[in-house]
């Protein structure tokens, strides 16, 4: 049985800059914690709990000199104002693609009605729709388009959740362009989600069954799964090694490993490593 590892496989930019700026503040004298998970990976997550970087889930008043670290997805504009009222200083490991995004939305929305393609709940959508005066419009599907809401505005302007998927987005935009008169995309997908993507689609025709690696919670992960899935029955979305069943790969001659953008490198390594010695 052959391993095939993605070369997309793993961290991407924002998410390892975001654990680089917790990391950098573990041995901090003064209390840090983190808004929500800094990424999307329990795994993650409980690593830099034992380093002493808590999870809170809302901002209450802080003791002095207390470091509040805003996530790689970022967050509403309202949060940041709350943290500096509660006493947090604040750092900020929002990606930078995603802070890309919130300039372009700031600046459509000065004409425009602006529609936002990505999962209403992401933590990300929220920081996105929490820049603007506003309230823009989310759109997570082409089933879930609001017609009737959207039938009276004449000009919109889209953009992305950075990890949507390409066909969802052609989906919902195919859509949008028969009730709106005036639409445009922006598309502000991230250029390593489409990467990944368009990588899975080949990982799944070559492989027998694959493998993709990344915790629930993980919006990028489940694209991966999704479009995997429809393009190969023996795909298996897992958190950890702990999560795999040796008899998925029967009869398999190759099999295909994604992680997701938040997923660690070790993590990888372990399921590579008990893959091997059943191989053996």
């Amino acid at each position: 049985m052959k391993i095939n590892v993605a070369k997309s496989s793993g961290f991407c930019f924002g998410v390892s800059r975001a654990i680089d700026i917790c990391l950098s503040l573990a041995d901090s004298k003064n209390p840090v914690h983190v808004l929500g998970d800094i990424v999307h990976n329990n795994h993650v997550v409980r690593e830099l709990s034992e380093k002493g970087i808590r999870k809170v889930k809302s901002i209450r008043p802080a003791k002095k000199g207390s470091i509040l670290i805003i996530s790689a997805h970022g967050a509403p504009k309202e949060t940041f104002t709350r943290a500096r009222a509660c006493g947090y200083r604040i750092m900020d490991a929002t990606c930078p693609k995603v802070k890309d995004t919130y300039k372009i939305a700031k600046m459509l929305e000065k004409n425009n009605t602006v529609i936002i393609i990505g999962d209403k709940g992401h933590t990300e959508v929220k920081g996105i729709a929490g820049q603007l005066k506003k309230k823009p419009i989310t759109i997570e599907s082409p089933r879930g388009v609001p017609v009737s809401a959207l039938k009276k505005i004449k000009k919109a302007r889209v953009i992305t959740q950075s990890t949507q998927s390409l066909s969802n987005i052609n989906g919902i935009m195919d859509r949008l362009k028969r009730i709106i008169p005036d639409i445009k995309l922006y598309d502000t997908t991230c250029r390593i989600t489409t990467v990944k993507q368009k990588e899975i689609e080949s990982l799944t025709v070559e492989n027998d069954c694959v493998l993709i690696c990344g915790s629930v919670d993980s919006a990028n992960t489940k694209r991966l799964y999704q479009i995997a899935k429809k393009m190969n029955r023996r795909t298996h979305w897992i958190e950890s090694v702990k999560d795999i069943k040796l008899t998925w790969f029967k009869n398999a001659q190759k099999v295909g490993i994604m992680a997701g953008a938040s997923t660690p490198e070790a993590i990888v390594e372990e399921i590579v490593s008990l893959l091997s010695s059943e191989k053996d």
